[in-house]
């Protein structure tokens, strides 16, 4: 058995869709922006360009199996796809999960992440105009999206805790009637067949408390703990915490054309996995490399100088979290497996090819458990 349940979310962004093409122009898929990064300050990688994979494109069959054998090769678990629904049965992005859920290709573990979130245009010069609007319609659009996922959750290859599916929330904290949502998509389930949903929210602190609000478990959001990166030692941020932050993110990208929110990955990544007290079970989130200046320019978020031996450290703390925990409930979430254009992906790549990859195949896949089943 594993030593421990890897979970990489998967973005299915990289095939052109009409509302891309209406918002971005004909042909667009992530690819558009990944190709034409530029490095904007001394030693910034840019453009991230994959390697064996190719830019490809989700909508061939032979891509995703590519896919899955090479994350199954090194020990991820499997993928967790992010799944687009905007209430009234508005959804966005998904044939290429849709084509592997009825092709029952590839034989590859998943589960399902709800991006429940506004789209909006204020990374990409629309002055945060709104592209797609989330909404919460209320009863019947809870029992409509449920039942759209009811076939997913029945398949033999969805990942399970407690032999519940496992479903995994973006904002749960934006769902208005929250406590309605959860009793549905509970109720439904049972009377389909299922012995429930197990439900992990993210986006939120570890104060959050998911048994209160009906959830099972929590992956706390990293994005929110990069706050505390930003009052580490370097020029940027000694400037930042003396004058007004609008004023500094003028000067800098004014004067020197470079992002003013550049953080060192190796003091970032001390806040990945803490000892923190909370009433929730927790399931780490490790992020491997993060850098969004290919969608967002100098408006992006860098960790500068992200490398697989400190990525290394990053999963072994994660790893050791959860070792004691029952089998099922050894769960570390890879953040991600392909977000390119976040720089965000363990993908090989021209810089590093498979050695993100190696890391977790070191540390996971040639280990087994050392704690009993539970």
């Amino acid at each position: 058995m594993s030593l421990v349940r890897s979970i990489a979310f998967y973005l299915p962004q990289f095939h052109p869709i009409p509302e891309n093409d209406e918002w971005w122009g004909k042909g667009f898929t992530e690819w558009t922006n990944v190709v034409k990064a530029k490095p904007l300050f001394k030693g910034h990688y840019q453009p991230k360009l994959p390697t064996e994979l190719g830019l490809y494109d989700l909508r061939v069959p032979e891509v995703r199996e590519q896919q899955a054998n090479l994350a199954k090769e090194y020990g991820i678990e499997g993928f967790c796809y992010w799944h687009y629904w905007f209430g009234n049965g508005r959804r966005i992005l998904e044939r290429p999960f849709n084509e592997v859920l009825d092709s029952g290709k590839p034989d590859f573990p998943f589960c399902l992440a709800w991006a429940n979130e506004t789209w909006t245009g204020i990374w990409h010069g629309l002055n945060n105009e709104i592209l797609m609007e989330q909404t919460y319609p209320g009863r019947d659009d809870y029992l409509a999206h449920f039942h759209c996922l009811l076939k997913a959750f029945k398949d033999k290859r969805y990942m399970r805790v407690d032999d519940k599916p496992i479903f995994v929330v973006y904002r749960p904290k934006a769902i208005p009637d929250i406590k309605l949502f959860v009793d549905i998509f509970q109720e439904q389930a049972v009377q389909n067949g299922l012995k429930g949903v197990y439900l992990i929210a993210t986006n939120v602190n570890t104060d959050w408390d998911a048994q209160a609000n009906g959830f099972d478990a929590i992956t706390p959001s990293n994005h929110d703990k990069l706050a505390y990166v930003r009052s580490e030692s370097n020029v940027k941020n000694f400037y930042r915490r003396q004058l007004n932050r609008k004023r500094v993110s003028k000067v800098f990208k004014k004067i020197f054309k470079k992002p003013t929110h550049v953080y060192e990955y190796k003091e970032a990544m001390k806040w990945f996995v803490k000892d923190e007290n909370s009433k929730s079970m927790i399931y780490p989130m490790v992020i491997p490399n993060w850098d969004n200046t290919a969608r967002s320019g100098v408006n992006g978020f860098v960790l500068h100088n992200s490398t697989p031996d400190l990525f290394k450290q990053v999963m072994q703390k994660a790893i050791n979290k959860v070792r004691d925990l029952p089998a099922d409930k050894r769960i570390v979430f890879i953040k991600s497996w392909n977000e390119w254009a976040e720089g965000n992906y363990i993908e090989p790549d021209k810089k590093y090819g498979r050695k993100y990859l190696e890391v977790i195949k070191e540390l996971i896949a040639n280990n087994s458990s050392e704690s009993p089943v539970k």
